[in-house]
């Protein structure tokens, strides 16, 4: 049995206030994970969800089908970008400080990722964007530390 996740990244002015949503099904059990950013972008987010979703996992060697309306994340692994880009150091390269975390994550499981289209006819990616944007809209936001140092040093 696969593991299925689905993910959405939201953000509120890019940059501005993002969040994620998730939800993680294995048979008939789901589970729903949010989170909301003061300051952040939209593929920071988009990346996140699927950081996220896999560092709640308690045991590695799963199969996992990733759901995401993000060309960003599914082109820079399914394309194997991500892989160059590392190879390289990330020179050049946006959030590097996220895609080392998602390998790291990645290496321990055997992921594929499939793209949805968004605010589409899929329920569960619409279900990740309302989860997504009510995170960013809600209290309680978090600090995207990395990339608010970025921001306010320009």
């Amino acid at each position: 049995m696969s593991l299925i996740i689905y993910t959405d990244g939201a953000s509120r002015g890019n940059p501005g206030r993002g969040g994620y949503g998730i939800i993680l099904q294995w048979g008939s059990v789901k589970k729903e994970l949010s989170q909301g950013y003061r300051l952040t972008t939209n593929n920071r987010m988009e990346l996140l969800a699927v950081i996220v979703a896999m560092e709640v996992l308690t045991r590695p060697g799963l199969q996992i089908m990733v759901y995401s309306d993000s060309k960003y994340v599914i082109d820079s692994v399914e394309k194997g970008w991500v892989f160059g880009w590392e190879k390289k150091g990330f020179e050049g390269k946006k959030n590097p400080d996220l895609w080392q975390r998602f390998l790291k994550l990645y290496r321990k499981h055997e992921v594929r990722f499939h793209w949805v289209k968004g605010h589409a006819d899929n329920p569960y990616n619409n279900r990740c964007d309302v989860l997504a944007t009510t995170a960013a809209d809600g209290g309680n936001l978090l600090v995207d530390a990395v990339y608010e140092q970025e921001f306010y040093a320009k």
